[in-house]
C-alpha cells in the first residue's frame, strides 16, 4: 500500500455559511485561513504558549477537514465552513493580528496527530466559558499557560496523548479521485485505496463480501464487492468506481473510522516493510518493535508455547519472554536478541498463517490488539459448524503451517 502523507494546501475554500446555505465561497491561502480564524477565535495578548496552542488546534481541524474530504466527499464544492455549529470561525475580509500572523508563518505547516496514526488529529476546541465541549478550552490554554505550561503540555491536557508533525509538505490541493473510473482490469494505488476502503466498511456492513487479499489488482472479487457496496448505498450497479462511488467510499470509510471526530478509530496506511531491521532487543522501542509483537501475537494463538504479550511497541518483559519461548521453540540459542535468523523463522511462521487464517496485509494493525484472536473470529468460519460437537476438552487445531 502506498503511503498516505498529509499535506498542507497552498489554498483552502471557505463556505460562508451552513453546509446547505446558499452563501458564497471564498478560496484563499491557508496560512491566511489560519491567520484570520486565529484571530477571530483568540486574543492576541494571551501568552504565547496558549496562542501557539490554539493555532496547532486550528491548523489540525483545517487539515483533517481537508484530508478526509469531509465536504466534498459529500458533493459540495468546498473544504469548510465557517460557521462555527461546525468548523470555525473565519471572517472574510478581516486583519490580522500582529503578533499571530508572526507566529501563524511559523506554525501553519505544523500539526497534531495521535502517535501511529496518519491522520491530522480533528482537533475540537470551544472557548471554555459560554460554550464547553470534549476538545481545548480556549480560556483554560490561556489560564494552564499562566500557570508556566508549554504549548505541547496545553495540548496534551485536553487531546491526551498527541504529537506535533512539523513542516508537513505544502502541495495544491487536489481532489483523491483519480480522474478516470476504475473498473476489472485495473491495478496499482488507486484499486489499493479502494480495497482497503471497502475492506474496512465491510465490518460494518457484512453484506460486502470481504476481499481476501490487498493486492492492487481490481479483478472478479473487487468488483463483487463494489457491486455489493453500490447497491447497499443507492448506486448504479455497474461494479466500476466512478467518481460517485468513489466519494461515496470516502465518505463511508471516513465515517466508520470516524476520521473526522476527536476519538477517531485512526488510520495506519503505512507502508510497512517485513525485512529484518536492526536487532530488536530488550529495551528497543518503535514501529519495529510493533512488527514483531503482532506476529508474536499471532503466533502466540496458534502455537500455545508463545506466551500471547501486548502490542505496544516497547519490547518489555512480556516481549523478551515471547521472543525466548520463539526461539526455544524454532531450536535456536534463546539470547532474548532477535538477529536475522530469529526474525525470519518468526516472519516465516506469520507469514503462513497470515496468508491463510490473517490475510489483510498492508493494513497494520487493523486497530490496537492484544490478541490476535479477535482478528480470527472476523473469519467467516466464525458462522460455520464445525461438523462435530464442542465440549470443554475441544482445542481448535494447529494449522500444518506452524507444524515443524
Amino acid at each position: 500500500m502506498p503511503t498516505v502523507t498529509p499535506f498542507v494546501p497552498q489554498t483552502i475554500t471557505v463556505h460562508l455559511g451552513a453546509p446547505g446555505s446558499a452563501a458564497p465561497n471564498v478560496t484563499v491561502p491557508f496560512a491566511d485561513y489560519v491567520k484570520n480564524v486565529a484571530s477571530s477565535e483568540i486574543y492576541p495578548t494571551w501568552d504565547d504558549a496558549a496562542l501557539r496552542a490554539n493555532i496547532l488546534a486550528i491548523v489540525s481541524f483545517a487539515l483533517n477537514r481537508v484530508y478526509t474530504e469531509f465536504y466534498r466527499s459529500r458533493g459540495y464544492d468546498f473544504d469548510i465552513t465557517n460557521n462555527t455549529a461546525y468548523d470555525q470561525a473565519f471572517v472574510n475580509g478581516r486583519s490580522f493580528f500582529q503578533n499571530i500572523s508572526r507566529l501563524v508563518d511559523s506554525l501553519f505547516n505544523d500539526y497534531l496527530r495521535r502517535p501511529g496514526f496518519v491522520e491530522p488529529l480533528a482537533a475540537k476546541f470551544c472557548n471554555g466559558t459560554t460554550v464547553t465541549c470534549e476538545g481545548l478550552s480556549q480560556w483554560g490554554s490561556q489560564e494552564l499557560a499562566r500557570q508556566g505550561y508549554t504549548s505541547p503540555q496545553i495540548l496534551r491536557s485536553y487531546y491526551g496523548n498527541v504529537e506535533i508533525v512539523n513542516d508537513a509538505p505544502i502541495r495544491g490541493i487536489s481532489s483523491s479521485y483519480p480522474g478516470t473510473p476504475l473498473r476489472r482490469g485495473s491495478s496499482g494505488p488507486n484499486v489499493v485505496v479502494v480495497q482497503t476502503e471497502l475492506n474496512r466498511i465491510a465490518q460494518n456492513y457484512p453484506a460486502i463480501p470481504r476481499l481476501s487479499s490487498i493486492d492492487g489488482i481490481y479483478g472478479s472479487r473487487t468488483e463483487a464487492s463494489v457491486r455489493a457496496f453500490q447497491e447497499i448505498f443507492g448506486l448504479d450497479v455497474d461494479g466500476v468506481v466512478g467518481k460517485a462511488t468513489w466519494y461515496e467510499l470516502v465518505r463511508l470509510y471516513t465515517a466508520v473510522t470516524r476520521l473526522s471526530e476527536l476519538r477517531s478509530l485512526g488510520q495506519r496506511f503505512y507502508n510497512i516493510s517485513w525485512e529484518f531491521p536492526n536487532s530488536p532487543r530488550p529495551g528497543s522501542t518503535g514501529e519495529k518493535v510493533r512488527h514483531l509483537q503482532y506476529m508474536l501475537a499471532v503466533l502466540s494463538a496458534f502455537i500455545p508455547q508463545i506466551p500471547d504479550l501486548t502490542v505496544d511497541g516497547i519490547y518489555g518483559e512480556e516481549t523478551l519472554a515471547s521472543v525466548l519461548a520463539a526461539q526455544r521453540w524454532f531450536g535456536l540459542p534463546q539470547t532474548g536478541i532477535v538477529d536475522a535468523e530469529t526474525w525470519d523463522e518468526i516472519y516465516d511462521q506469520f507469514s503462513g498463517i497470515e496468508n491463510t487464517s490473517l490475510r489483510d496485509p498492508e493494513i497494520f494493525p487493523e486497530r490496537s490488539i492484544t490478541t490476535p484472536s479477535r482478528r480470527y473470529t472476523k473469519t467467516t468460519t466464525m458462522t460455520q459448524f464445525p461438523g462435530f460437537d464442542l465440549n470443554a476438552s475441544t482445542r481448535d487445531p494447529i494449522p500444518q503451517e506452524v507444524i515443524r
